[in-house]
C-alpha cells in the first residue's frame, strides 16, 4: 500500500521483554478516497466494500480502519432537523443563558444526562456548553454537531451504540475480505486545559482501549507503575492527520500496527466518576 496522503516514522529503540505491544518503526496510514456522501438508510459497509474494491485495495490481515463517526451516524438517521424541534422551558432558559439556539439547546439536553457547565463569557458571542453524553463522553454541546451534515438547520448526533456499529461494519468487512481487522469510531473533543481538538475514539471492535503495562519495564529497567497507552486514542487523534474537515475522506486505514485483538469498548476509556478529582 503506498499512502496517499502522510506516512508516518519514529526510530524505536528495542523494547523490553514482555512489552504488551513493541513499538512500530514504520506506520502507515492512508485516507480512502472516493467514498460517496452517506444518507440515512445507506449500508454504509456495502459502500465501503465497494469503494476499496473500486480504488483496487485490498485489506489485509491486521488492518485498521478509523472512521469518523459521522458517516455512521448519517447512515443510521442519527440526524435531526431543528424545523422539527419544540424547545421546552429548560431549553429556553439554558439558550438565553448562553445564547444558543433553544432547539439546539433542546436536542443537546435530549442526548445528556447532565449538564457539566454552561457559561459565556463577556468577549464570546455564543457560550459553552459542556454535557455529559448518555454514552458517558463529556464533550461540548454532548456531541451534537452542524458540520458536514450536508443540510442546514440539522444537526447530527452520535450513533446509538458506536462500539455495536463498529463491531458490525468490521464483521461485514472481514467477511467481504477474508481478513481480521480492528475498527475505531471517532469524534472530535475538546481537551481541558489543552488548547484547540482532537479525534478521540467513541466505539471500538476488536481493537484495545488500552495496553496496560503496568509492571513491565522500561528503556532504563525501571518498573512502570501506572504506565497504560490509550491505544485507541492514539489512533483515533494520528487519523485526523489525513482526514480533512473539507476533504470527505471519513475512513483512514492504518497498517504495520502492532495490535492483539480483544473484546473491548470505548467505555473503558471513560473515567470512572470515583476518580474525578473536579466533579
Amino acid at each position: 500500500m503506498e499512502p496517499v496522503h502522510d506516512t508516518l516514522r519514529h526510530d524505536a529503540p528495542d523494547s523490553p521483554a514482555g512489552n504488551a505491544l513493541m513499538a512500530a518503526a514504520r506506520v502507515d496510514l492512508q485516507a480512502l478516497p472516493g467514498i460517496p456522501d452517506i444518507h440515512p438508510g445507506d449500508d454504509l459497509a456495502a459502500v465501503l466494500i465497494e469503494t476499496l474494491q473500486h480504488q483496487d485495495m485490498a485489506l489485509n490481515d491486521g488492518d485498521l480502519l478509523v472512521i469518523a463517526h459521522k458517516v455512521i451516524s448519517k447512515a443510521e438517521g442519527q440526524v435531526v432537523a431543528l424545523a422539527d424541534i419544540t424547545p421546552s422551558a429548560e431549553a429556553h432558559e439554558l439558550a438565553k443563558q448562553i445564547n444558543k439556539d433553544p432547539r439546539k439547546v433542546d436536542v443537546i439536553l435530549r442526548e445528556s444526562t447532565r449538564v457539566v457547565r454552561a457559561v459565556k463569557r463577556p468577549e464570546q458571542d455564543e457560550g459553552t456548553l459542556i454535557a455529559e453524553h448518555r454514552l458517558g463522553f463529556i464533550c461540548a454541546n454532548a456531541a451534537v454537531d452542524e458540520s458536514n451534515v450536508g443540510a442546514e438547520e440539522t444537526v447530527i448526533l452520535l450513533p446509538r451504540d458506536p462500539d455495536a456499529s463498529a463491531r458490525q461494519l468490521c464483521a461485514r468487512l472481514e467477511a467481504a475480505f477474508g481478513v481480521r481487522l480492528g475498527i475505531v469510531v471517532t469524534d472530535t473533543f475538546g481537551r481541558p486545559w489543552r488548547m484547540g481538538l482532537v479525534n478521540v475514539a467513541i466505539g471500538l471492535a476488536r481493537v484495545p482501549a488500552r495496553i496496560d503495562m503496568v509492571g513491565e519495564r522500561d528503556a532504563f529497567g525501571r518498573v512502570l507503575s501506572v504506565t497504560m497507552p490509550a491505544l485507541a486514542d492514539e489512533l483515533a487523534a494520528a487519523s485526523g492527520l489525513v482526514m480533512g474537515k473539507s476533504d470527505k475522506t471519513p475512513v483512514v486505514l492504518f497498517r504495520g500496527i502492532d495490535w492483539r485483538p480483544c473484546d473491548s469498548s470505548a467505555n473503558e476509556l471513560i473515567r470512572p466518576q470515583q476518580e474525578d478529582l473536579f466533579r
